[in-house]
């Protein structure tokens, strides 16, 4: 798992509070909060100026307070990862089949061609070969999106069906998605959270303070939010009965459960400070 970084960090913390508090930040807030999680001032303005040349933030001043803005692209950004990232995919049906995308992208278009193969692994679709990759059947209507968008109608196909034979199917799985390196990133978040967040809990009774809540919660939903991006939810058939995913899964709904509502708390506190 990749260590935070101000970044990481500060995406995670503006994607889980900033919406809740009028889609605004000041800019001395964000620096209070990002330095409890030990990160200097320098570096969380140098991932500000950022996210503001990625067309996420807009400087804007309320009360006299100097801060920024969500924009429309960064709104939509987070809107369109949260339900991946909050809920997880679910497994796949084995019975609804599968959904395969074959490209052949001209020289020419090199660019989109890279772009297509990125934004087809983050849907979750894994290579099953030069130009073809395969997800779950329900991913269809995403595939068509995306295609469509880049203006790569006419050199892909999109083709539903189950499979009838061949090689084992769990094989091709395997071979088509680093399935290792996900249960590898569960398994990781588990062994780095369970232990502190239940130490956390018994510490404080089970009524953890804002502060120590914010702290707790940003870190481990900063671990958390890349590893669902990852997983492409495939059919339990198909993989380990003991799969790192749900025991996970519902690790970080307990942090969310336990801690959200206090950390939010301490979030708007430091904001109006």
């Amino acid at each position: 798992m990749s260590p935070s970084t101000s970044r990481t960090l500060l995406v995670t913390l503006i994607g889980a509070f900033a919406r809740r508090t009028g889609d605004w930040f000041s800019i001395k807030g964000v620096v209070a909060l990002l330095e409890e999680l030990g990160i200097d001032d320098s570096s969380t303005r140098t991932a500000v100026s950022r996210l503001k040349k990625k067309g996420w933030l807009a400087p804007e001043k309320r009360d006299g307070r100097s801060g920024y803005r969500l924009t429309e692209l960064a709104k939509q950004s987070f809107a369109s990862g949260d339900a991946v990232i909050w809920h997880a995919r679910q497994p796949a049906r084995l019975e609804d089949g599968w959904c395969i995308a074959t490209f052949s992208v001209p020289e020419q278009q090199r660019a989109k061609r890279h772009l297509l193969r990125s934004r087809l692994a983050a849907l979750g679709f894994g290579n099953v070969g030069q130009g073809s990759w395969i997800a779950p059947a329900r991913m269809t209507a995403d595939a068509l999106e995306l295609i469509d968008g880049l203006g790569l109608t006419e050199y892909t196909n999109i083709l539903v069906g189950r499979h009838a034979g061949g090689q084992d199917l769990a094989r091709m799985v395997r071979d088509s998605w680093d399935l290792e390196a996900i249960e590898a990133g569960y398994r990781d978040y588990i062994s780095r959270h369970q232990r502190d967040f239940q130490a956390l809990l018994r510490q404080y009774d089970g009524e953890v303070p804002p502060r120590e809540s914010y702290i707790h919660y940003l870190r481990a939903l900063d671990d958390w939010r890349v590893l669902p991006m990852r997983d492409p939810g495939l059919p339990r058939e198909l993989l380990r009965s003991d799969w790192p995913g749900d025991p996970a899964t519902t690790l970080i709904e307990e942090i969310v459960l336990q801690l959200e509502a206090s950390a939010l708390e301490y979030v708007r506190e430091t904001l109006a400070s």
